[in-house]
């Protein structure tokens, strides 16, 4: 699944399978099964708060936010929003599946659990469950909240994204970090959501019009399908190219897992 876009980042509308080539581990994919547009689906959503010490400044307007995000965005009856709050030594689960009729911030304020920050334990945590109730007319995404900072983990930026890889879901990354002090847990953030395929965005751009972003991909993104190559590794590295229009641009996750015998 990726994203097609102009040099003014506007979506392509008319893009065609010639416009494009996969490279997927080093060998160049021209040869498709299929190549659609994706049907709008079933959201499977986490919203991952950090409520440690370092994002206390900014505590307030981020749960703000949250409360936006799930009480107002454009959510169809059989989406599915999670909230999980991370502090301490560990993510707490503050609503499951039902949470846009259940979720209150007092039940975040709460849960603080101390002023460490273990941010890729709480990804792990998040990736699991979405593993857990996979389905495949499910689309799996993460909407965190944090400055990127992480001080305790037992899990390593690495062992964050490839459970996140591993789960298929997209990572958007709200960086709630003092806009006048450039957080250099940044760019942490941006590494994970440009390698699940999602956006990094600051907090100022609103949780609503942050939401209304994952919509819009949903309605533009491409689905192609191929035959894997073989590959001396499960993991294999995937990027998108243009082969005509040098100005168009892709996002997509940076690879996917096959192993021997997989369907798919």
């Amino acid at each position: 699944m990726f994203f097609a876009t102009d040099e003014n980042n506007h979506s392509v509308e008319n893009l065609q399978k010639d416009d494009f080539a996969v490279i997927d581990d080093d060998r160049v994919i021209r040869d498709f099964r299929s190549f659609t547009r994706s049907a709008l689906v079933k959201l499977d959503v986490i919203v991952l708060i950090d409520a440690s010490e370092s994002v206390l400044p900014q505590f307030q307007r981020e749960i703000t936010d949250v409360v936006q995000l799930i009480s107002q965005s454009r959510w169809t009856p059989e989406d599915n929003v999670s909230v999980l709050s991370f502090s301490g030594l560990e993510a707490h689960l503050i609503c499951s599946e039902d949470c846009r009729s259940s979720f209150t911030a007092d039940s975040v304020v709460a849960l603080r659990g101390g002023s460490a920050t273990p941010l890729f334990d709480a990804l792990e945590v998040a990736a699991d469950l979405l593993i857990h109730r996979g389905q495949a007319d499910v689309w799996p995404v993460i909407i965190l909240f944090s400055d990127g900072g992480d001080n305790i983990s037992k899990s390593s930026f690495d062992d964050a994204l490839v459970k996140i890889l591993a789960s298929g879901a997209q990572v958007y990354a709200i960086d709630v970090s003092d806009p006048g002090q450039r957080s250099s847990g940044v760019a942490t953030l941006q590494a994970i959501a440009g390698y699940s395929g999602g956006r990094c965005v600051p907090i100022g751009e609103g949780a609503v019009s942050i939401f209304n972003d994952v919509i819009d991909d949903l309605h533009s993104a491409r689905i192609v399908t191929y035959a894997a190559p073989k590959s001396r590794s499960d993991f294999h590295l995937v990027r998108i190219l243009p082969t005509h229009n040098l100005n168009l641009q892709f996002r997509s996750r940076r690879g996917y897992y096959h192993h021997s015998g997989s369907a798919h």
